[in-house]
């Protein structure tokens, strides 16, 4: 099945939940925790997303390469002004299980612009 979510205006973390459970499958009755009975999801309007708070200038992400004094940071405005697609796909990550089938569900997230 394919869930279409219109993201305009919607809180990054509740949609990040949102859409974890459809990709995981928890609503339908033959779940279970080794299962991929998920769906695909497809998100638009991703350019649209707001934080509630101060997190615009207040929440970072941040890699590192390894090498010493390699620690970038950016914050969320800039983050989302690059590229939105990927701060909710982070998002939606982290809000996912840290086993196998983690990969997979996450293939079946389609961001359009």
């Amino acid at each position: 099945m394919e869930h279409q979510i219109d993201a305009k205006g919607k809180i990054l973390g509740r949609l990040a939940t949102e859409i974890a459970q459809l990709l995981r499958g928890k609503s339908k009755p033959e779940f279970a925790l080794h299962k991929d009975v998920g769906d695909t999801v497809i998100v638009k309007n991703v350019d649209q997303i707001k934080v509630s708070g101060k997190k615009e200038k207040n929440k970072f992400y941040y890699r590192h390469s390894g090498y010493l004094g390699s620690l970038k940071k950016e914050t969320f405005e800039e983050a989302l002004a690059k590229d939105p697609a990927k701060v909710l796909k982070k998002a939606v990550y982290g809000m996912m299980p840290p086993n196998k089938l983690r990969a997979k569900q996450i293939k079946r997230l389609k961001i359009e612009k």
